[in-house]
């Protein structure tokens, strides 16, 4: 999964922890990327990434042959769950080919 996102900057300094600090804005909006997020089954430990992007972790998921869901600006919790369905399907039909 992954899901792009836009690095904005904190209204006060942020506590100074041993841990990497960041905040973002997911895209298309909280609500949207938090349910697509949920409905596709993302896992509680995430990684944030300035170098990669959707376009290189596709590329990435191909290469390895397995499924990337993408939640982006485009995204519609209709059209998640549609494209989920599909998946689903390709993935029992491919299993019987």
């Amino acid at each position: 999964m992954a899901n792009e996102i836009d690095l904005v900057e904190p209204d006060e300094p942020l506590p100074n922890l041993p841990v990497a600090r960041a905040i973002w804005q997911p895209r298309p909006d909280f609500s949207t990327a938090t349910e697509g997020w949920l409905t596709a089954g993302g896992p509680h430990h995430t990684v944030l990434s300035t170098a990669l992007g959707a376009d290189e972790l596709t590329v990435i998921a191909d290469h390895l042959g397995i499924d990337l869901v993408v939640i982006d600006a485009a995204t519609t919790r209709r059209g998640l769950a549609k494209e989920l369905r599909w998946t689903a399907a390709y993935q029992k039909l491919a299993q019987g080919l």
